[in-house]
């Protein structure tokens, strides 16, 4: 990796404080005309966010540039949430200094990849990612307050070939409780183009595949009702799980509740046997899993959210591909309150030791997956 370029003379790079936050206002203002960054947004990033936060400081202590980098839970994927450079200062060499002590300090924290938005019109700074090495691999329309599109680029920060990424489309779900059915609905869409991707087909597949209850809230979708609603929209699909079931009993206290998810599990065994669904009596290592996308098919895989939040939920994830050191999951879930955006939830590099821990969820280690291949015919 090249030396970071040097700082233009007076300026010092270092981490941001607290005390920083009228300066970063100011420059805030005077770097935007518009999609600034709220007092609230900066005191978040500055005391509580995940968060690589960089200033360059004048020899008077006034910040001349920042840059945020937004760290995502224990995948290897940083996301440069915002870079600002002093319009009396620009064209010096400090966006450029800015940006390599950013990806220095994302290859700190062991991040491979960085990703970022930048307006498709701001010429100069697409210039500046472009010649630091950065690639564009998607653009959103209306993505900025007046409806400019963002451009979304990314960069390796380590060596490797980048895999080929663009078969599963990535859809976020539209409520907490619908990361199965949005994971499903991506799958399907990997083969079949036609196939929906939108909140109608989200809420038809929950009702399809729930079991009803979990935790405190709506019930999430098992292994099971995923694999019957995605066969009843003529896809192959198969089930994996480390045990026979029935799942997430443990997550409610009720007697009542219990049954009813007994129930339910039974009544979607009896509804795949039917339907010759495969069960796999063993969950996915990364190894299987590598070997399932080699034979063109689309995983679906529980993990534990405490991996990539803290919360310790189950959570359904797609693996969209792999290379020696990773794998690569769509993560539905978007998390818009901590600044999070689609580009922090497609395409998580994940190692495969980090993977093998993230799809054991409960203190039973349960590992459950559904294998989704092309329609039948």
């Amino acid at each position: 990796m090249s030396q970071p370029a040097r700082a233009p003379a007076a300026i010092s790079l270092r981490p941001a404080v607290p005390a920083d936050l009228p300066g970063l206002l100011r420059l805030e203002e005077r770097s935007f005309a518009g999609d600034r960054l709220s007092r609230r947004s900066f005191q978040h990033l500055l005391t509580r966010g995940h968060a690589i936060n960089l200033v360059a400081e004048r020899a008077d202590g006034r910040p001349a540039g920042y840059a945020i980098v937004l760290l995502h839970g224990r995948t290897s994927l940083a996301r440069l949430y915002s870079l600002a450079i002093d319009p009396e200062l620009r064209g010096q060499g400090l966006g450029r200094g800015l940006l390599e002590a950013a990806e220095a300090a994302a290859l700190a924290e062991d991040r491979t990849v960085l990703r970022l938005e930048v307006r498709a019109d701001n010429a100069v700074a697409i210039a500046l990612y472009r010649a630091s090495g950065y690639r564009p691999f998607a653009t959103v329309p209306g993505y900025y307050e007046d409806g400019a599109p963002a451009l979304r680029m990314e960069k390796r920060l380590a060596g490797g070939p980048r895999p080929e990424l663009a078969r599963v489309p990535f859809y976020a779900q539209t409520l907490e409780f619908t990361c199965g059915p949005a994971c499903l609905m991506m799958a399907m869409r990997a083969f079949d183009p036609g196939s929906p991707l939108d909140r109608s087909e989200e809420l038809r597949l929950w009702r399809e595949s729930t079991s009803i209850f979990m935790t405190s809230g709506h019930g999430g979708c098992g292994p099971q009702g995923l694999a019957l609603a995605a066969r009843r929209r003529g896809f192959a699909a198969e089930v994996h799980a480390s045990e026979p079931g029935p799942y997430f009993v443990d997550t409610v206290r009720s007697a009542e509740k219990k049954e009813v998810i007994r129930l339910v599990h039974a009544d979607f065994r009896r509804q795949m046997k039917a339907a010759g669904i495969p069960l796999r009596r063993r969950g996915l290592t990364a190894a299987e899993v590598e070997r399932l996308l080699g034979e063109g098919a689309v995983p679906l895989v529980l993990i534990s959210s405490w991996r990539l939040y803290g919360e310790r939920n189950p959570h359904w994830v797609v693996v969209t591909g792999c290379d020696r050191h990773f794998l690569y999951l769509h993560d539905p879930y978007v998390d818009h309150e901590e600044h999070k955006s689609e580009t922090d939830s497609m395409n998580l590099p994940v190692t495969r030791a980090e993977f093998d821990r993230m799809t054991r969820w409960g203190a039973a280690k349960l590992r459950l997956a559904v294998v989704v291949r092309g329609k039948q015919p």
